[in-house]
C-alpha cells in the first residue's frame, strides 16, 4: 500500500462515524445514508493525491454529500416520514431519549433544505457564510432556512428547549 491510499484508508476510518452522522441526517435514511457517504468518500478517494490539505478532507466529504444530497431534492419532493425509529447501529452517537426522538421525528418532517441548514449550522456547528457555501445560496437564504425551521420546531414541540438561533 502506498502513502496515500494509507492516509486515506486512516482518514476513512477515523472519520466514518462523524462523516455517517451527518449522511444520515441529510438523509433521514440509514440506506441512503450509507450509499451518500460511500459516493462521497469514492470520490475523494479518487481524489486524495490532490486534495493538498488533508485536514479540509471532513469538509471536501460534506460538500460531497450536500451536493449528491441537493440533487435528489427536486426529484424525490417531501420526504415520507414513518414510525420507524432509525436503526440505532450506526447513528454515530445520536442520544435516544424519547425527547431525542421526538425531536428527530419532526426534523425528518422538515424539507430537506430545511432540514441540511440546521444540520450544517447546529450538528457540523458551521457559520451562515460556511453554511451558505456548502448549499450554494447566499447567508440570508441561511438565516431564512434557520429560522422557518426552528419556528416550526417550537410550534410541533412546544415543551422542548431548542436552542436560540445562532447570529
Amino acid at each position: 500500500m502506498t502513502g496515500a491510499e494509507l492516509g486515506f484508508s486512516e482518514f476513512m476510518a477515523a472519520r466514518w462515524a462523524p462523516l455517517y452522522r451527518t449522511a444520515y441526517l441529510l438523509c433521514g435514511n440509514a440506506h441512503e445514508a450509507e450509499d451518500l457517504l460511500q459516493g462521497a468518500l469514492a470520490r475523494t478517494c479518487v481524489r486524495w493525491d490532490s486534495i493538498r490539505d488533508k485536514g479540509a478532507a471532513d469538509a471536501y466529504v460534506r460538500r460531497a454529500m450536500v451536493h449528491a444530497a441537493s440533487r435528489q431534492w427536486g426529484r424525490r419532493g417531501r420526504e415520507v416520514v414513518t414510525d420507524e425509529v432509525p436503526d440505532l447501529g450506526h447513528l454515530g452517537g445520536l442520544d435516544v431519549r424519547a425527547d431525542h426522538l421526538a425531536l428527530w421525528a419532526e426534523i425528518r418532517r422538515l424539507p430537506p433544505r430545511m432540514r441540511a441548514t440546521l444540520v450544517l449550522r447546529y450538528v457540523e456547528d458551521l457559520t451562515e457564510a460556511a453554511t451558505a457555501h456548502e448549499l450554494g445560496c447566499s447567508v440570508g437564504a441561511v438565516k431564512s432556512q434557520t429560522h422557518h425551521a426552528l419556528k416550526r420546531l417550537r410550534a410541533a414541540l412546544p415543551d422542548l428547549q431548542l436552542a436560540e438561533e445562532k447570529s
